[in-house]
């Protein structure tokens, strides 16, 4: 081990941060996990994260790859390890009209905000300290997505640092194998140090909620799903119900929406057939900057855990699930729930294009527990019960809203004709499975 921190440290230029430094505890931890890594390796170019590689591969230490920090499943730390924490390589820089080279570390806020002069966008999450990387290379759902389509839809090229520490480029023209597993297949081929996407003009936004009594959640239900099959791509929209703070069972139902555009006339038209579902409660719909539909992002305080699941439901089993969701958000104790409406654009792309399967989904389920985890292991039977009824109605799962990575896990993110891809583009360029911490593909 001496000699190749020895060789780390000639080769690193960047940030070292060991146990008992300034600042290892914060540095140690992902957002909603507390790690306590060997090592936090905070890289200040592409030759670091060469170097960084190197290193975890040749003193046999578990790999851990932070961009933003936020996954669930606490992909960005580990314990006795390597944390590569990419947050230094952030910056945006528009190529030409609409192309923009993002650093691997750059979070979706600074890239929003980088972009808002040039009124250009691209599709992404709804979090400001959500990391490009992660949010990208597992799909990228946000507030358009239903208009321009996942995040990784608007990739058009990577620079990727393999697990034997060569920098190769992934796109239609080269690697298209490892183009084509970047979208969709996560963290699992190498660590992309650079994004290239496609942007697209933006104007402001309509954005806001509109809410409504907790009585009538089945009626709003089933009214916003049959709405957003025909509304128009512009509009994107999400439901929540049985917020704990904010009620629990009697808290009201809430619709978010967002129409990407500016036209009062347009947006009124494409929203008001949610306004008339139901007994309107709060409406604060308005014309908003892009960049201000991001929220910050919550850091539970220590000793809170959260759990989150997903699943995508098919057209034909939609009525059932939302009457079950109706159901479960009046029960005694609820989980929160959530529906995410898909369609659009994410449904015009072939399901084997890239490897994110879901795109027949029309919807996307949700459900998410809180609190010290002693109370969140003791609800996770609940929640397995309330997913077991789901089952016969929901498949699949979106890796970014997964806490945890089982092989169910693994099964129910990659659909088996894509996961054998997979596994052989892993074979290629992680023989050796070094970059395991996600929903990991072995190597065929």
């Amino acid at each position: 081990m001496s000699n190749e921190l020895d060789i780390l440290r000639r080769d690193f230029r960047g940030d070292i941060i060991e146990p008992g430094g300034a600042d290892y505890e914060t540095a140690s931890r992902s957002v909603l996990v507390v790690g306590s890594p060997a090592y936090v390796l905070r890289p200040k170019s592409v030759a670091d994260v060469q170097a960084a590689v190197t290193f975890a591969n040749s003193a046999v230490l578990p790999l851990a790859v932070r961009g933003g920090g936020h996954a669930f499943a606490g992909f960005g730390t580990n314990e006795g390890g390597v944390v590569i924490d990419l947050s230094p390589l952030a910056d945006v820089e528009v190529l030409d009209d609409s192309l923009v080279r993002i650093g691997g570390g750059a979070t979706w806020g600074q890239v929003a905000t980088a972009l808002a002069p040039h009124r250009l966008a691209i599709s992404s999450g709804d979090t400001r300290s959500v990391g490009v990387g992660g949010l990208t290379l597992s799909g990228g759902m946000g507030w358009k997505v239903r208009k321009h389509g996942l995040a990784l839809d608007a990739l058009v090229s990577a620079e990727v640092v393999t697990a034997d520490g060569q920098l190769v480029r992934a796109s239609e023209a080269e690697n298209p194998d490892l183009f084509w597993a970047i979208r969709g297949g996560g963290g699992n081929f190498g660590i992309v140090t650079a994004f290239e996407f496609q942007a697209h003009p933006t104007t402001d936004v309509f954005f806001g909620r509109i809410s409504f009594p907790a009585a009538e959640a089945a009626t709003v239900l089933h009214g916003w799903a049959e709405y957003l099959r025909t509304a128009p791509a512009e509009l994107t929209s999400i439901v929540e119900l049985a917020n704990p703070f904010a009620g629990g069972n009697a808290a009201p139902v809430e619709v978010r929406v967002a129409y990407d555009g500016d036209d009062p006339d347009l947006a009124a038209q494409a929203i008001d057939p949610i306004r008339r579902l139901g007994t309107v409660l709060d409406d604060n719909v308005a014309l908003t900057a892009y960049p201000d539909v991001l929220v910050d992002g919550v850091v539970p305080p220590p000793g809170i855990a959260l759990f989150t699941r997903s699943g995508f439901v098919e057209q034909a089993s939609v009525p059932e699930v939302l009457r079950m969701l109706a159901e479960v958000g009046a029960s005694e104790r609820p989980p929160f729930l959530a529906v995410r409406s898909l369609g659009g654009a994410v449904s015009e792309v072939p399901s084997d294009a890239t490897a994110y399967a879901h795109r027949s989904a029309e919807l996307m389920v949700l459900t998410t527990i809180a609190g010290p985890k002693p109370v969140v292991d003791g609800a996770r039977a609940g929640l397995d019960a309330l997913w077991g009824r789901f089952a016969p109605h929901v498949s699949g799962a979106y890796a970014n809203f997964l806490a945890t990575a089982t092989e169910a896990d693994v099964a129910a993110v990659y659909p088996a004709a894509t996961y054998d891809r997979l596994a052989a583009v892993k074979r290629q360029f992680d023989p050796g499975n070094l970059f395991s911490a996600n929903h990991n593909v072995r190597p065929a």
